[in-house]
Formats: structure tokens, C-alpha cells, sequence
């Protein structure tokens, strides 16, 4: 039933309404509760700058890491111990640190605290596994000790970076789809999408100029060094633009200001936040509240534990689960062909030996052909940045779904076509396809997350306080996602070197169009659409 206030407290009431529905809606907007405020293109700039960042360390990675592993003597038995640890944690891990993010009380937000900690892991990766073996020299003088130390410490950098680099994703995507409109989700996935590709081009780029020659690689004992200057630089200036881009609220902050509005809309009834309600701007907001209040509810989420995340991640809606699937098989065919690529050049394009003689013309060959490689590791980076803008105009016109699906055709023939003619110059062309591919998966996936919340917030409208039952969170659903990444690296860890000994490189290449091409089929027919 519905209490009357005498007349003379509701002539004060009207008189006071429209202020006090300003600073209410503004409270729950501060708090996240209602959709967020259109953010600027330079904030959605300034929030991707971290993808440039994390791209370019990671094509430092890519083409420094085999060299510097080589040049510290790291047994061949051990490069796949190497490769595996860090994808295994993360896949185990990286689940947890999504709800803790979801649940994270800090002051200064969320996401923030983990992206900053995993960027720092990420810099202290870098310096361990670019300058471990300059350390262990200048604190330990036997030979023997000093190889020994020199390969432990540079396995721990590459390990420590790459579980840092693969973990950073989830929290980032997170980050923005909790401060950003669903309009500005897609622009900010875009946005990541273009620097990430800047930021592997100008990596690769970075890893191809002679520092040797110029003034900088004089003044530093190893290029090695220079490059560990410039990939720290660019990561530390990435990481503040990005922490300084767009503000969080504080998830005990968010709670004690939706208490507040609960307590005035339930105490005076205003007509015209009634209508508000009833519109569906607050309802969403008084719904979460009680289910919220309900005793014990929000401490277990809070307090939730590793058996009690299985769980939730199990009773995903099989729409999510279809996703991560899906997710997998791009990710599996797409590192399929990147981890071997530079050796497929090599060896099969080329026609060279890693094996054979420094001095001979076999290994010359060898040495061109992973050149040639690394510029069309920079063709595909430079394509991912394209087709990350092409995406935004094709999207109107083709969909997610239509997106999606081209993505996965793309690459599936242009691997196909590489493996069957593995000419130079059309293999260099057909990089560009790899680009499409790495665009998508790093937008599309992430735009159906956002179509996903929006459709069970939507829900909540219609359904009440039963819509709110859920304890997943966006930190838990890409983090859920992200995994996906590891998995694949663990299952290709596992089986493609094994094939590729018995097989040779051009394995990697047909296994990956393989691989794309069914999962170009489980995207047309499996995964879900919001219309």
C-alpha cells in the first residue's frame, strides 16, 4: 500500500523534487548504477593507450625472446617448460582475479589496482629476461654459476611477462565497460583494437633497427638494453595515460550511495522519480540494492572462494560457454601460425636450415627468410590497426555475426592458400588476412560480452529482484574469456611442436587454416546474437 504525507509536507516535497532528483540521479550516476555518461573521444584514446603498451613489449618479446634464451644456453629440453608455465597459471588463475576485481573494495576503484600491479610485474618481467644475464655477471664471477643464474633468471622474466601481459587483458576490458556507455563500449573496443596494432607494428620495427650504429646503443653495454629503454619507456607512459583516463567509483562508495537513494525513494515517493522508475532508469538500481540487503548475500560474494568460482564459471549460460568455445578455436589457429611463422619463412619459403652451419648459404637462407618474417609480423600489425576502423563501418551493415564469421573465412583461406603456395611475395600479402583475424579477436568477442550484459540488464527491468540473482560480474566474464588465450597456448604447447618435429613447419600453417575453418562454422551456427 501506498502512505500518504500531510499537504503541507507535500507542498515542501514538490518544491524541493527537482533538485533532489538532480543530486540523486547524479549520486547513482557517479556510482555506475544508471548508464554511464558519454565519455569523449580523447578519454577513449587516452583508455586505450595501455593496448599500445602492452602490443609493443609483446612484439619486443616475440622477436627478442628465442635470441636471448639462445644466447644464455638454454637447453632445447626446456624451451617448452618455458611455454607452458605461464599459460597454465594464467589459465588457472585468471578467473580468480577477475572476481576479485569484480569484488575488489579500493579506494581508488576496481580495475585500477590490478592493471597497475600486473603492468609492474610486466616491466620487472622485461628487465629480468632483457638484463639477466648483465645482472647475474656483475654479482657472480664463476662461469658456471653465472650460466646457471643467467638461464633462471631470464625463464623467470619470460614467465613473470607473460603471465602479466596475458592477465592484463581482462581487467582492462572490464575497466571499460564499467565506466562507458554501451555506445562508447564499441568505440573503446575499436580504439584498443587500432593501437594494439600500432603498437605491434612500431615493436617490430623497434626490434628491427641496428642500435649498434647509433648514439644511444653506444652509451648502453648491449642492444638488448636500448630495447628494454624503450619498451619500459612506452609501457610507463602507456600505463599513466591510461590510469589517468577515465575515473572509477569506488565499488563501498557505490553501496553506501544506491543505501541512500533506496532510503529516500521508499521514505517520500516522489512522483516524479516514481516515473523515473517506472521507466526503468532506477528501478535496475533499487533492484540490485535488495538483493543486495538480503542477509549474507554480498560478504559470500565478496568472500568467494575457489570451489564456489568453478561453480559459477560451470553454470555460465551456455551462451557464454558457446563464446569462450569459439574464442578458443580463433586463438588456437591464429598462434598456430604466429608462434611458427618466422620459422615457416625460414625453412619451407626460403628453403633454409636452423640446423646447418652459421657460415653456410642454408643458413643464410634461414636467417633471410625469418627476416622476411618479422615485416610480415608487421604487415598483419598494421593490418589489425586498419581493419580495426574498417570495422566501424562495416558493422552497421554486416553485424557481429557477419563480422565475426569473415574474420575466421579470411584467415582460414589466406593460411590454407600460404601452406598450398608458399610463394614470398604472396605470402607477404596474405599477412594482411592475419591482421583481420587479430582485429577480430580482439573486438568482436568482447562486443558480444557488452550485448550480453545489456540484454540481462534489460532483463532485470522486466523480471525484478529474480534478474538479479546472479553473483558473475564483466571482471569474471573476461576473465572467463581472456583464458581462453592460455588454454589455447597450453593445447598447442602440447601437441604442435610434436607435429611440427615429425611434420616440418608447413604443419603449422594447414593446422591453422584447419582449425579457423571450423570455427568459422561454430560461429555461424552456435554462438549467440542479441538482435
Amino acid at each position: 500500500q501506498q502512505e500518504f504525507l500531510p499537504p503541507s509536507e507535500v507542498a515542501k516535497a514538490d518544491m524541493d523534487s527537482t533538485k533532489e532528483e538532480e543530486a540523486l540521479l547524479q549520486s547513482v550516476r557517479r556510482a555506475g548504477a544508471v548508464v554511464p555518461r558519454k565519455r569523449a573521444v580523447g578519454r577513449l584514446v587516452m583508455h586505450s593507450m595501455v593496448m599500445f603498451g602492452r602490443e609493443f613489449c609483446y612484439a619486443v618479446e616475440a622477436a627478442f625472446v628465442t635470441p636471448v634464451l639462445l644466447s644464455v644456453g638454454l637447453p632445447k629440453n626446456l624451451y617448452s617448460l618455458v611455454w607452458l608455465i605461464s599459460p597454465i597459471l594464467g589459465f588457472m588463475l585468471q578467473p580468480v582475479v577477475g572476481s576479485a576485481s569484480d569484488h575488489c573494495t579500493c579506494s581508488w576503484g576496481r580495475r585500477r589496482p590490478y592493471i597497475l600491479g600486473l603492468g609492474i610485474i610486466m616491466l620487472l618481467g622485461m628487465a629480468l629476461y632483457l638484463n639477466g644475464d648483465m645482472m647475474i655477471s656483475a654479482f657472480i664471477g664463476e662461469r658456471q654459476k653465472q650460466q646457471t643464474w643467467a638461464i633462471i633468471i631470464t625463464m623467470l622474466g619470460v614467465v613473470l611477462f607473460d603471465f602479466a601481459a596475458d592477465f592484463i587483458d581482462g581487467p582492462i576490458k572490464a575497466y571499460l565497460f564499467d565506466v562507458c556507455c554501451h555506445e562508447d563500449k564499441e568505440k573503446g573496443l575499436h580504439y584498443h583494437a587500432l593501437l594494439t596494432g600500432l603498437g605491434g607494428a612500431l615493436g617490430y620495427l623497434t626490434g628491427a633497427v641496428d642500435w649498434g650504429q647509433i648514439m644511444l646503443g653506444y652509451s648502453l653495454t648491449s642492444e638488448f638494453q636500448v630495447i628494454f629503454f624503450f619498451a619500459a619507456l612506452v609501457l610507463l607512459i602507456c600505463l599513466a595515460v591510461h590510469l589517468r583516463s577515465i575515473p572509477e567509483v569506488p565499488l563501498r562508495y557505490e553501496n553506501e550511495e544506491s543505501k541512500f537513494l533506496l532510503e529516500v525513494t521508499e521514505s517520500y515517493k516522489y512522483s516524479s522519480i516514481e516515473e523515473e522508475i517506472k521507466n526503468g532508469y532506477l528501478k535496475s538500481t533499487c533492484t540490485e540494492i535488495k538483493a543486495e540487503a538480503k542477509p549474507g548475500k554480498c560478504a559470500d560474494q565478496r568472500r568467494m572462494t575457489l570451489k564456489s568460482l568453478l561453480k559459477t564459471l560451470l553454470n555460465m549460460p551456455s551462451h557464454y560457454r558457446c563464446l569462450c568455445v569459439s574464442h578458443l578455436f580463433g586463438w588456437m589457429a591464429f598462434l598456430s601460425n604466429m608462434l611458427f611463422f618466422t620459422d615457416f619463412m625460414g625453412q619451407v619459403v626460403y628453403h633454409g636450415s636452423p640446423y646447418a652451419p652459421h657460415n653456410s648459404t642454408l643458413y643464410l637462407s634461414y636467417r633471410k627468410g625469418v627476416e622476411m618474417g618479422c615485416w610480415g609480423l608487421c604487415i598483419n600489425a598494421i593490418s589489425s590497426s586498419a581493419y580495426s576502423y574498417i570495422q566501424k563501418i562495416l558493422l552497421p551493415h554486416l553485424g557481429l555475426k557477419g563480422l565475426y564469421f569473415i574474420g575466421y573465412l579470411l584467415f582460414g583461406l589466406g593460411t590454407g592458400l600460404i601452406g598450398l603456395f608458399p610463394n614470398v611475395y604472396s605470402t607477404l600479402a596474405l599477412c594482411s588476412l592475419f591482421g583481420i583475424m587479430s582485429s577480430t579477436l580482439y573486438t568482436v568477442p568482447f562486443h558480444l560480452i557488452a550485448e550480453y550484459h545489456r540484454e540481462e540488464e534489460s532483463l532485470k527491468l522486466q523480471d525484478g529482484e529474480q534478474a538479479g540473482q546472479h553473483g558473475r560480474g564483466k571482471g569474471i566474464d573476461c576473465a572467463a574469456l581472456t583464458s581462453m588465450v592460455q588454454l589455447a597456448q597450453i593445447i598447442l604447447g602440447v601437441c604442435l611442436g610434436l607435429l611440427v618435429s615429425v611434420a616440418g613447419s608447413t604443419v603449422t600453417v594447414i593446422s591453422a587454416s584447419t582449425v579457423a575453418l571450423i570455427g568459422c562454422c561454430f560461429v555461424a551456427f552456435c554462438v549467440h546474437y542479441v538482435e
